[in-house]
């Protein structure tokens, strides 16, 4: 069998989501006894000072009879997060020089903090 026909058979069927630096593969591919598991595969794009970019990339191998626990738990902590924080995506957090605006954070009164004599330790 050629090296064409072995890739062809390795991926049975592929779909793509681009998320900003993020884009995730998420691949059916074919085990040598001809049975199907799923990798995902994260790619995020890295770029330099100088202008040049790499990517790193992280791969998650997923067999069958993993799927049903995997589907549980990965519905289970997506609701948890929606229930918890609700659908409002805040995208600037995502970003590398995001900077918290200290502003709309509630002061805490000195008051409610104990001072420390390191030299009694």
């Amino acid at each position: 069998m050629r090296e064409h026909d072995l890739l062809e058979k390795d991926e049975i069927f592929s779909k793509v989501l681009r998320a900003g630096r993020r884009t995730y593969f998420f691949d059916v591919r074919s085990t040598k006894a001809d049975d199907y598991y799923i990798t995902i595969t994260e790619s995020k794009k890295f770029t330099e000072e100088d202008g040049s970019f790499h990517f790193k990339k992280h791969k998650i191998y997923l067999y069958k009879e993993d799927f049903t626990s995997f589907r549980e738990i990965l519905d289970e902590m997506t609701q948890f997060v929606l229930d918890h924080k609700g659908e409002e995506v805040i995208s600037e957090r995502h970003q590398k020089d995001f900077k918290r605006d200290f502003a709309d954070v509630e002061e805490m009164p000195s008051s409610s903090f104990t001072n420390i004599n390191f030299d009694d330790i």
